[in-house]
């Protein structure tokens, strides 16, 4: 019995256990056909619009150009200047012939300047800034006299402007005119920008001048000549600053001729200025009739004739007298005494403490060109070059080489006060080698 109800217990639980399982297969292991809700009503709605972003690459920061302006073309008038470029044996840039567009060629002109080239320049403590520079040394004799230091001042002088150009920076055009009275030496025809090899150049071609006080200034210069001045020729100043060899006439016309070479700053060293003073006029013709008169009469005659007999035997003593002061100074170590004019023999007498036994019986009478007159004729001059084209005027600077204990005459230092004042620049005085030298600022100038 015991076996049989084990049986029908076990047989019971058989059948559940297959049950309970087949009803588990049905619903988890055989999969029913998908059924599907009708989905919702949605309303139906338009997409949004397309959205185009543009990402434009960042732009560099902007640069300081504030001094930039912008003109047409054909509304700029500039005058042709020709530059002599570079030989490809200098070093050169391409950066250096961009310091300033205008006359039609790359380098040179007076507009459209954007300030790649501009330098600081200082010349014996004078400061400006440019991009195209002129410097206009004086070489005369009475730039090395004794007084105002010799040679060696002179060869100061020399090494501040070749000190400069060194630091002049790449795209800055520069040059250099030599002169003596009227007549010049330019370094270059035209300007030229600075660099190591032309800086080199520079201080070859330079050296010479002055070298030796037996052959003071240009005299035995190669290509040195007339310097030539073109603006306002009919002008009766420009007639008269050419045909005056007075120094200020002398100063006048040089002015002119570094005005004409179409820059922006001028810096001048000379041994004599005095501003817009001091210029002499020609005779009119009555004047000159009356002069012709005068140098008619018998009297006049006779004495001029007693005085060009005296004239050698005063040259004997001036030579007598220098070949006495050399021979002391040579003992001393010193270079030969440079009197201020060579052919001035009146100067000479005068600067030697001689005496004429006949004196001369009066020379040409000269007349004064008013300083009111001379101003306005360079007002013109910038004119005719510069600000009628809409170009900006050059200043001009000038360092003036004094002897120590020279005084100026009267009225002299105000002329050369307006004078750069009118010309938007500065003057300094050095007096001897030992204030030229502390006075140089050139080579502690940095561009």
């Amino acid at each position: 019995m015991l076996i049989n109800v084990l049986l029908i217990s076990g047989g019971i639980h058989a059948l559940a256990i297959f049950i309970l399982g087949g009803i588990t297969i049905y619903k988890y292991i055989i999969p029913d056909e998908a059924q599907f809700e009708e989905a919702p009503e949605i309303a139906e709605e338009q997409p949004p619009p397309d959205v185009k972003v543009e990402i434009k690459p960042q732009a560099p920061p902007p640069q300081a150009t504030q001094s930039l302006r912008m003109k047409q073309v054909g509304n700029i008038a500039v005058s042709d200047v020709n530059v002599d470029l570079p030989s490809m044996e200098q070093s050169f840039t391409v950066s250096s012939g961009l310091g300033s567009f205008g006359g039609g060629s790359l380098l040179g002109g007076t507009s459209g300047s954007i300030g790649i080239g501009m330098s600081d320049v200082s010349v014996f403590g004078l400061k400006t800034k440019a991009e195209r520079i002129l410097f206009v040394i004086d070489t005369g004799r009475p730039m090395i006299v004794d007084a105002k230091g010799g040679l060696n001042s002179y060869k100061a002088i020399k090494d501040e402007i070749t000190d400069m150009v060194g630091n002049l920076s790449a795209g800055t055009l520069f040059n250099v005119m030599l002169f003596d009275k009227r007549d010049y030496k330019l370094f270059r025809p035209q300007l030229i920008p600075a660099g190591q090899d032309i800086h080199q150049a520079l201080i070859k071609w330079i050296t010479p001048i002055n070298q030796n006080a037996n052959f003071p200034g240009l005299e035995r210069a190669a290509s040195a000549g007339r310097a030539r001045i073109s603006a306002l020729s009919n002008e009766s100043i420009h007639r008269d600053i050419s045909w005056d060899t007075r120094k200020t006439n002398e100063r006048m016309y040089i002015t002119q001729a570094a005005i004409e070479q179409q820059v922006d700053a001028i810096f001048m060293i000379t041994s004599e200025h005095q501003g817009f003073g001091g210029g002499r006029r020609r005779l009119t013709e009555l004047e000159e009739k009356d002069w012709q008169r005068t140098i008619a009469q018998k009297s006049y005659q006779e004495q001029l004739a007693a005085y060009q007999l005296e004239l050698p035997q005063m040259e004997r003593k001036i030579a007598n007298r220098l070949n006495y002061i050399n021979k002391e100074r040579a003992a001393r170590g010193q270079p030969p005494r440079v009197l201020s004019k060579q052919h001035g023999i009146q100067t000479q007498v005068e600067e030697l403490g001689l005496e004429w036994n006949i004196e001369h019986p009066g020379w040409r009478p000269v007349y004064d060109i008013k300083p009111s007159s001379m101003e306005n004729y360079f007002k013109k001059v910038l004119g005719s070059l510069y600000t009628d084209k809409g170009n900006k005027s050059p200043s001009i600077n000038v360092v003036l080489l004094m002897a120590k204990g020279e005084e100026m005459r009267k009225g002299w230092e105000g002329q050369l006060k307006d004078f750069v004042r009118f010309f938007r620049g500065k003057y300094r005085i050095v007096r001897g080698l030992d204030e030229i030298r502390s006075a140089s600022s050139a080579k502690s100038t940095t561009n």
